[in-house]
């Protein structure tokens, strides 16, 4: 895995982020196991703590579960990875929406663009 922070938001949220993009993609499905927090943080280089904090709050949002003797897994949580994908697809177009009303695209005319951009990409 590729670990890229910035300085604008904590670290380890960054990694929460950064696995629930893995699982709401596929790159990780329900019941692949975590590496452990030390082999994480050091391939993250940030503090076993850090790490730590971030996985914590991904198995009490649902997303890792542990189990005791085993490690961590993506837990099976049925339709909460749709809601995932649709949260993050809808923070995606909003972003998107406000960049293009910032420098004065009507929805119409944004919508105009970006299918002239997939366009071009599919060449």
């Amino acid at each position: 895995m590729s670990w890229n922070f910035s300085n604008d938001v904590p670290i380890y949220l960054q990694i929460m982020e950064h696995f629930k993009v893995q699982i709401a993609s596929g790159k990780l499905e329900v019941g692949d196991k975590i590496q452990p927090v030390r082999e994480l943080a050091l391939e993250a280089g940030v503090n076993p703590n850090t790490m730590q904090k971030a996985l914590s709050e991904l198995e009490r949002e649902g997303y890792l579960e542990s189990q005791r003797t085993s490690g961590r897994f993506v837990a099976d949580r049925g339709k909460q990875i749709d809601r995932l994908k649709q949260d993050m697809a809808l923070e995606l177009c909003e972003s998107f929406h406000n960049g293009m009303k910032k420098i004065g695209f009507t929805p119409e005319e944004a919508i105009a663009e970006y299918k002239e951009y997939i366009s071009r990409i599919k060449e």
